[in-house]
């Protein structure tokens, strides 16, 4: 599980409960009416703007922003020199086996490639082709949540004009210009409680997550091609060595050290 994610939402929504607490009941904040307007016209805009296949997927999405994928692109380095030098030694078919035993599929099928014999460009382009498709697919979850955390304010505005609305018709009537302004007041803020707590954060998050599988599919890439072209060993170690940050690399070196 990610901690920060975790601690981060515990945070922020334990500071605005605790401010709410200090100055006034919880259920001042609960306003039905409100609630149905915001949640369920945001809900009903995201159908309409998405495929329900793509809204369906947003759960899975959702989980990946607590359980990620662990990357350690420093830990791939020896295995890349390991395959270097023993394609320098023995041939490339020698990695067959190896191949056959990598959990990463990425890495299996960028193996597989050069072993079968195909062109470094051929390679490149599938590979790459490979990695743009995932990126498609991560955005289409962080474009859910980011159109989730720029709908719900603009349904809580619209929740707030229903409010005035019905405060206005009502002004002779002091005992329901009360509901009415709780419902003005109230769609507003759930409508930016669930954009800003909640959905914007988890699509900048996904967005990082995407990012760095990218930075790490791309390490890939670049060990898979300097083994199709023969290179030194320590040459492949230095070139993989630069998708690394200088902490990683202090890390990769201790390890090799060992």
């Amino acid at each position: 599980m990610d901690i920060a994610t975790l601690i981060g939402i515990v945070v922020a929504f334990g500071m605005i409960l605790y401010g709410i607490l200090i100055g006034s009941p919880l259920k001042l904040f609960w306003d039905t009416p409100s609630a149905f307007i915001v949640f369920g016209g945001t809900i009903g805009v995201i159908l309409i703007n998405y495929p329900l296949r793509d809204v369906f997927g947003l759960f899975g999405v959702v989980r990946n922003a607590f359980f990620p994928h662990k990357y350690e692109p420093q830990h791939l380095i020896p295995t890349f020199v390991d395959f270097a030098t023993k394609a320098r030694r023995e041939g490339i078919l020698a990695l067959e086996a190896a191949a056959a035993g990598l959990k990463d599929p990425f890495f299996r099928q960028g193996l597989e490639l050069v072993i079968d014999g195909l062109e470094p460009q051929a390679i490149r382009d599938i590979l790459e082709s490979e990695i743009e498709h995932i990126e498609q697919r991560h955005r289409r979850g962080t474009d859910v949540l980011s159109s989730i955390g720029q709908f719900a304010p603009a349904i809580g505005m619209i929740g707030t004009l229903v409010g005035l609305v019905q405060m206005l018709q009502s002004m002779s009537d002091p005992s329901s210009i009360g509901p009415a302004m709780a419902v003005a007041l109230m769609t507003t803020f759930y409508g930016a409680f669930i954009a800003n707590l909640l959905a914007l954060p988890m699509a900048g998050k996904l967005t990082a997550r995407s990012v760095e599988e990218s930075l790490l599919k791309g390490m890939i890439i670049e060990g898979i091609m300097s083994i199709s072209a023969g290179d030194n060993p320590r040459v492949v170690e230095r070139k993989l060595h630069a998708y690394l940050s200088p902490e990683m690399r202090e890390g990769a070196s201790s390890k090799d050290k060992e």
